[in-house]
Order: C-alpha cells, then sequence, then structure tokens
C-alpha cells in the first residue's frame, strides 16, 4: 500500500519541477506580469488542471521557487559546521564552503532574480538569512569586543557581494576557485599590509 503515495509523490514532484523550469525559462523572456498561468503550463507540458492542484496563482509558485533556494541556501551555509559540537573556522578546509556549489546549482534562478527589478528585495533576503544564520549559529566564535549583529551583517553582505560579482562575470570561475578565494579573505589579516606613497 505504501507504493502508490510514494508514486504519488514522485509524480507531484515532477510536475512542480517541471512548472518551476517553465516559469524560470519564461522569465528569461518576459517580464513575470506578462506571463501567464497557461504560458507556463504550455511550457511544462502539462494541463491547467495539474497547476491549480499545488498552486492558486503564479506568485505561489515563484514564491515557492524562492522558498525552495532559501532553503537550500541554509542547508549549504551550515554544512561546515552540521553536527559538530566544536567548530573553528581557522581549521576549516576551503572545501567546507559549499555555499558557491549552492550558487552555481541555481545559476539561472540567481542570474535572473539579480537581473530583474526584484534585485534588491532578493539582495535583502538573502543577506537577512546570512545574517540570521550567523548569529543563531556562530555567534559563540565572534570576538566579544565586536558588535555580532554588525559583524553577521558585514559577512552577509561581503558574501553576497562575491555572489553578485561571479554573476556579473557570468560564473567565469568555478564554484571551488570561489569558495578558495573567500577562504583567502577569511584569513586575510589587513593590518599586515604596509601602505607606501607614490
Amino acid at each position: 500500500m505504501s507504493e502508490i503515495p510514494n508514486s504519488m509523490d514522485r509524480r507531484i514532484k515532477k510536475s512542480k519541477a517541471a512548472l518551476k523550469d517553465a516559469l524560470i525559462h519564461l522569465m528569461q523572456k518576459h517580464a513575470f506580469k506578462e506571463i501567464s498561468i497557461t504560458d507556463i503550463v504550455q511550457r511544462a507540458d502539462l494541463n491547467r488542471g495539474t497547476f491549480y492542484r499545488h498552486y492558486q496563482y503564479k506568485e505561489d509558485l515563484f514564491n515557492e521557487i524562492i522558498d525552495d533556494v532559501i532553503q537550500d541556501l541554509v542547508t549549504s551555509f551550515r554544512k561546515p559546521y552540521q553536527g559538530m559540537k566544536e567548530f573553528e573556522v581557522g581549521l576549516m578546509p576551503s572545501s567546507a564552503i559549499t555555499i558557491f556549489e549552492h550558487v552555481h546549482q541555481h545559476a539561472q534562478f540567481y542570474t535572473l532574480v539579480v537581473k530583474s527589478e526584484a534585485s534588491s528585495n532578493f539582495q535583502r533576503m538573502i543577506c537577512d538569512v546570512l545574517r540570521d544564520l550567523s548569529l543563531q549559529d556562530l555567534n559563540h566564535i565572534f570576538p566579544q569586543h565586536i558588535n555580532p549583529e554588525l559583524l553577521a551583517s558585514y559577512q552577509s553582505h561581503a558574501i553576497f557581494g562575491m555572489i553578485l560579482e561571479w554573476i556579473r562575470q557570468d560564473f567565469k570561475h568555478s564554484p571551488v576557485y570561489m569558495a578558495e578565494e573567500l577562504f583567502k579573505i577569511i584569513h586575510y589579516r589587513p593590518d599586515n599590509v604596509l601602505l607606501k606613497e607614490n
């Protein structure tokens, strides 16, 4: 009896994935307000009944795409220290940083949203998620003499700044390269640099 729910669950996931892919594809060519539910289901090769079984409006579909991306972002951010009782950033290898793998996996979506009118809202949302994760999970490793809210905000905007630049450069670097560069930045100490006048 368990096979029927499992097959239904797989079918639901497949239908939803097709609808999401269709919407993202259409948004690369058309403004969101110009896209109809008919356009989405035709691109997904599904009928309108399938759409309305899962969503009431196209905005519901788009919001679920955002929720999926945010959830995957949270998972990728936490991966280096998930399950650890103690976590030292200095001992973390660059290969443990998987946030760029996440962005690369959702490259179409990130590129689409960053280059659209929704850019500022999405940027704020991502930065807020990264900031809250730092405060929630990593607050205990922050230096005691630095305001944790300001430090978390600084770090979240810095990471998203790297993501934005990566998108602007059409992902010309690999996720591994980006993780290695972030690793270097984390360990960079500007107080060791002497500025000389020309």
